[in-house]
């Protein structure tokens, strides 16, 4: 069994609980061998759950307030690419995000894998976020959809074309969209010396 190191993205502290699936579906089994659930003791003691995705086979990236420990590889478990330095996401594109958190605002997580396609939004729907930085984090969901990541799903990954280009990092404690993920692309220098040092 290899030490499976987080990689920890460094992210904007949470406005409000942004990270469970709503409006989506059951995950196929298996289709998805890159997700990580990670169940955590926060510093005050409660537990709590979180997802992340594997980028190599020692490195899991999940939310900076997330944590881990050891995990044991499997042909069932794989990694994700990860986008180039200068990747950019055009509004509009349909994108997916995954993960075993919440399903509605006054529900449980889920325990089973589900995700859900989600539109990438124009940097000005989510003005409204106080901590909103159009450089370093994507604007994800559209605000007539109930659709969207929630409790429990931080740290998930957003799939464009297979490849991570955001993790999901926060929203509206009522879970209406749109939500906000983590830009990976200007991360990305540092994410291969991280990895290179391995």
């Amino acid at each position: 069994m290899q030490a499976l190191i987080l990689l920890l993205v460094i992210l904007f502290a949470p406005e409000a609980g942004a990270e469970e699936i709503i409006g989506g579906m059951e995950s196929k089994p298996h289709s998805r061998p890159y997700m990580a659930h990670l169940e955590i003791i926060t510093d005050s003691g409660s537990a709590a759950n979180c997802g992340g995705f594997l980028i190599s086979q020692k490195f899991v990236m999940t939310a900076a307030h997330c944590e881990g420990r050891r995990a044991k590889l499997t042909h069932a478990v794989g990694t994700v690419p990860l986008p180039t330095r200068s990747a950019f996401i055009q509004p509009g594109r349909v994108c997916r995000t995954a993960g075993w958190g919440k399903t509605g605002v006054m529900k449980p997580g889920s325990d089973v894998l589900r995700e859900v396609k989600l539109r990438i939004m124009n940097g000005k729907a989510c003005d409204h976020f106080q901590l909103f930085d159009h450089n370093l984090q994507i604007c994800v969901g559209n605000p007539r959809k109930k659709r969207s990541a929630f409790k429990g799903d931080s740290g998930g990954p957003l799939l464009c074309a297979g490849v991570a280009h955001g993790i999901v990092s926060y929203g509206r404690g009522n879970a209406k969209p749109p939500a906000i993920f983590t830009h990976i692309s200007p991360y990305v220098p540092w994410i291969k010396k991280i990895l290179k040092g391995d």
